[in-house]
């Protein structure tokens, strides 16, 4: 299924191709203006700016709630029954240290809030959250995508092996560019047409 979109593209492999294109742009205007400094750190709220951002010339959800249910293999993103519940608890999550930010970054991954391009989202909100906390951000080119990946999906089950690929990569280039894009790169994205499809669900 193609999802709709504001290009009026009907090839999922062209709208893929567009989104990343397009995103990458995006990205690169919240770093240069600053603006991304404006957004909150930490909570749905300034996650959904974020996506708003990114992907508000592309689809018409950009920033909202996803109102279907989506799942990756056999794994099923929260019900959007409970979504909203579950982003509240996250929000008063507790950031302080390392373990307690991938922990939440973790389970923002479960709620995988949008319909579309929450990989990249939540990347640059991870990244933002290690900026304030820690004074580092994710080397994204130290980790190898594949491992990335695999550590993501199980994840939900047990989170020491993304906590250890991640902390291997921390830096504290935190202004640097080129470290703070590689983390849009669609290689890493669940959602894209070659690694990742959504596929929607009856609500029960």
């Amino acid at each position: 299924m193609i999802l709709k979109n504001k290009l009026g593209l009907d090839n999922e492999i062209e709208l893929a191709k567009e989104e990343e294109k397009i995103t990458k742009l995006k990205a690169i205007e919240l770093f240069e203006t600053g603006k991304l400094e404006e957004f909150e750190v930490g909570t749905f709220q300034g996650l959904s700016q974020i996506h708003k951002f990114l992907f508000e010339d592309i689809y018409e959800f950009a920033g909202k709630i996803r109102t279907e249910n989506i799942s990756k293999s056999n794994f099923r993103f929260a019900s959007v029954m409970y979504l909203e519940e579950a982003l509240e608890k996250i929000d008063k999550m507790p950031q302080s240290n390392f373990d307690e930010i991938i922990e939440k970054y973790v389970e923002m991954n479960i709620a995988h809030p949008f319909r579309e391009g929450n990989g990249r989202s939540t990347r640059i909100w991870l990244d933002m959250i290690l900026k304030k906390e820690l004074g580092k951000v994710i080397d994204w080119s130290k980790i190898d995508k594949e491992d990335y990946l695999l550590a993501m999906e199980r994840s939900p089950i047990k989170n020491m092996e993304i906590k250890i690929l991640l902390q291997n990569a921390l830096t504290d280039k935190i202004n640097d560019r080129e470290v703070y894009m590689k983390g849009i790169d669609a290689s890493y994205h669940y959602e894209g047409y070659n690694l990742y499809k959504a596929k929607d669900l009856k609500n029960n």
